[in-house]
């Protein structure tokens, strides 16, 4: 009997071992491959927390949305730095949806993608996927590819929003990937025509206004077709990029999480997720 429990805590300890090492794995993969979305717009534009500031800046703005926080609908996003998430404590704050990260440019995928996507999805949130994009190291096509092959498929259940590429600073060089306003253009457009081939939906893009006027411009129409995710964290949303005059996310902060509004109703966004 003695041999027959030394050989179980024997086997309790490797699967232990293994699990706590399958971990830190993961988590050495997140911490040298991965950027959380809005790191770099938080690094680059900071945040705005003093509302009589806002409401001054706010007055010279060109943008056709000024809204304040006071929306029903609201979400968190997430990636592998939130490592498993309590989906359920998240639910019981009120939080009804979720955008969970999957890739970052084509060689790096969120190893806590199935835990965070699924178990957003089987506590009742509508969910979907996102894309850290990565201009400088392939085209947009090859990285739309790697997207809905790794999780960023959209499907028409009522609960899976369309994909959303992460469009933000450049967290390993120039703030615009090298590339010219003309050829980042190029860029998007190849991503947004290809996942919309793949998928039968437009993709949604995440930016904040200061980059995309810098680094993308006004020649383009991705506000006839793709949803805008805006980034933003302060009080007020503020002027939106050029071709848009409506937002249908707002990321209005990174503290204590990333946190979101849908700018309409829990029917709506159903309907946005259904297609």
């Amino acid at each position: 009997m003695a041999s027959v429990l030394a050989t179980s805590a024997l086997l309790i300890s490797s699967t232990t071992h293994q699990a706590a090492h399958a971990a830190d794995d993961k988590d050495t993969q997140v911490r040298a491959h991965s950027t959380p979305m809005g790191s770099q717009i938080e690094r680059v534009e900071g945040s705005e927390r003093d509302s009589a500031k806002d409401a001054k800046d706010d007055k010279g703005d060109k943008g056709k949305a000024d809204a304040s926080r006071d929306s029903d609908v609201r979400g968190i996003d997430v990636s592998g730095w939130q490592q498993d998430v309590d989906w359920q404590h998240w639910w019981d704050e009120g939080k009804r949806f979720a955008f969970v990260k999957a890739t970052e440019g084509t060689g790096y995928t969120n190893p806590y993608f199935p835990q965070q996507y699924n178990g957003s999805y089987d506590v009742g949130m509508i969910r979907g996927a996102y894309h850290f994009a990565r201009p400088d190291r392939s085209s947009g096509a090859a990285q739309a590819n790697f997207f809905v092959d790794n999780g960023g498929m959209w499907s028409g259940d009522g609960k899976t929003l369309p994909g959303a590429a992460d469009l933000e600073y450049n967290p390993y060089g120039e703030d615009c990937y090298d590339k010219s306003e003309s050829e980042m253009v190029d860029w998007i457009q190849d991503f947004h025509d290809t996942y919309a081939d793949r998928t039968g939906r437009y993709p949604i893009f995440y930016t904040s206004t200061s980059w995309w006027e810098k680094c993308v411009g006004d020649s383009h129409d991705f506000g006839e077709t793709a949803p805008l995710w805006i980034a933003r964290y302060s009080s007020r949303v503020g002027e939106l990029p050029s071709g848009w005059h409506y937002y249908s996310f707002w990321q209005y902060t990174d503290d204590p999480i990333d946190k979101n509004e849908f700018n309409g109703t829990r029917s709506q966004l159903r309907a946005v997720a259904t297609g």
